[in-house]
């Protein structure tokens, strides 16, 4: 019988670092689109349509808005919803929300508008 072989635990190494023309870059421009001063607008109004500019929007109407109602404005669940409610409304935007319940109504949440200032 023969020595069993060892086997190096070692790891290759690289002749030569690799260039940098060869990597992709981290941030790579976008391209311009052409939009004609007519149509900018439509394509802000577009862009400003999110989930959470449509909850904001429910909650500044007057009566504001339901759990369920803002589930069906953004299509979440309903912890999605609460959790919105509470962290990005409440401490990240730093919005005063108020909710009100009358008997045998869901409850209504609403954004206070804040007076002075």
């Amino acid at each position: 019988m023969t020595a069993p072989e060892v086997h190096s635990s070692t790891k290759a190494k690289r002749a030569t670092p690799p260039s940098k023309a060869g990597r992709p870059k981290a941030h790579p421009k976008q391209p311009k689109l052409s939009v004609t001063p007519a149509e900018l607008p439509k394509v802000e109004a577009a862009a400003r349509n999110t989930k959470q500019n449509r909850i904001l929007a429910l909650l500044n109407e007057r009566n504001g808005a339901t759990i369920p109602e803002m589930m069906q404005a953004t299509d979440w669940q309903q912890h999605s919803v609460r959790g919105f409610l509470a962290g990005t409304v409440k401490k990240k935007l730093g919005l005063a929300l108020t909710s009100s319940k009358s008997d045998g109504e869901l409850r209504r949440y609403r954004l206070e508008t804040r007076r002075g200032r």
